[in-house]
């Protein structure tokens, strides 16, 4: 499968690195493990639950975030929810993507991390012509000792297709030296490694994840224009930053889309990706990140086919893949 302008012109399967496997569970989906557990008076029907994915600023994301997980509660509702998202992601004509998953946020609820990793693969491996690779996030609000957990118990599953972690949660909280050592350990057991940074906290944040976590990708990287010499260091190194623009809206990380960094970012020389990051919480689509790149930033065909090819080439994908897809 394969894209088209409006002229013809042939476009590369699309490819997305940062995406939140719980925050891309189509709706009616959650509507029916809604139903499953009984219900919630806050959300009577469909509507009500699309309108409850509004957020007041990033910490009232994350409330929501949690609430809407407290409808996951068995393995099998990780392989539904899986399955769901794959299906999703192959009606938009997404042949490839990195979806980070949270298991150690229902570690609580009784339920093993190892487990919830077969759970979803098995969801997964239900939709055919879709390669959906894992990244564990650590969850910071969590604290480095649970990360060192987690990341043990991944490790005994990453035939499951666990490829990488990465850290999401409360950065303006837990800022990423306090994962040094996990990140450390994640490299020398061959992880690759991302991290949330420069969303919710500023430019120092970056310089954490880069300097301390030794991190390939930075996710978000929103405020890295705070600081040119971080700015210079992203364009010089070329790590790629997984932008998510209408994500940064939502949470009012950015006041509007037309103050958003993508395009200084670009013409800087950075090595900018864009992703939809949690899609069913944002109602936003992979398609309509590239609209805004076309109609808001005025991004040319070919500007917008480099932005594709550096998802892949950002890709944690084998080589052979890569080129499959480049081709």
């Amino acid at each position: 499968m394969t894209t088209t302008t409006d002229t013809g012109e042939r476009l590369p399967p699309l490819s997305e690195l940062h995406l939140h496997l719980e925050g891309a569970i189509p709706l009616p989906a959650l509507w029916e493990l809604i139903c499953k557990y009984g219900g919630d008076p806050t959300v009577p029907d469909l509507d009500a639950l699309q309108r409850r994915f509004t957020y007041k600023d990033f910490p009232h994301f994350i409330q929501t975030w949690i609430w809407k997980n407290g409808f996951l509660r068995e393995y099998e509702d990780f392989a539904f929810i899986a399955e769901r998202v794959a299906r999703d992601l192959q009606n938009q004509n997404i042949l490839n993507a990195e979806a980070h998953y949270s298991p150690s946020g229902f570690v609580e609820q009784g339920l093993d991390i190892r487990e919830i990793t077969r759970a979803i693969r098995s969801g997964l491996d239900r939709v055919k012509g879709i390669e959906v690779a894992l990244i564990a996030d650590l969850i910071r609000d969590l604290g480095p000792e649970s990360a060192a957990r987690t990341l043990k118990e991944v490790s005994e599953v990453r035939g499951y297709g666990v490829v990488g972690i990465g850290l999401g949660g409360s950065e303006q909280s837990f800022p990423p030296e306090l994962f040094t050592s996990a990140y450390a350990d994640a490299r020398r057991s061959g992880f690759h490694t991302t991290a949330h940074a420069g969303e919710a906290a500023g430019a120092a944040s970056i310089w954490g994840a880069l300097r301390r976590l030794g991190v390939e990708r930075i996710g978000h990287g929103t405020r890295a224009e705070e600081d040119p010499e971080l700015m210079d260091y992203l364009a010089e190194k070329q790590v790629p930053v997984e932008m998510c623009p209408l994500s940064n809206i939502r949470t009012g990380v950015v006041g509007r889309i037309e103050d958003h960094p993508f395009r200084r970012y670009f013409d800087r020389g950075l090595m900018v990706t864009v992703s939809t990051d949690d899609p069913k919480m944002f109602g936003n689509s992979l398609a309509e990140e590239y609209r805004i790149l076309e109609t808001v930033f005025q991004f040319t065909q070919a500007e917008l086919r480099q932005v594709r090819i550096n998802s892949i080439k950002a890709s944690w994908m084998d080589a052979e893949k890569k080129q499959r897809l480049l081709a």
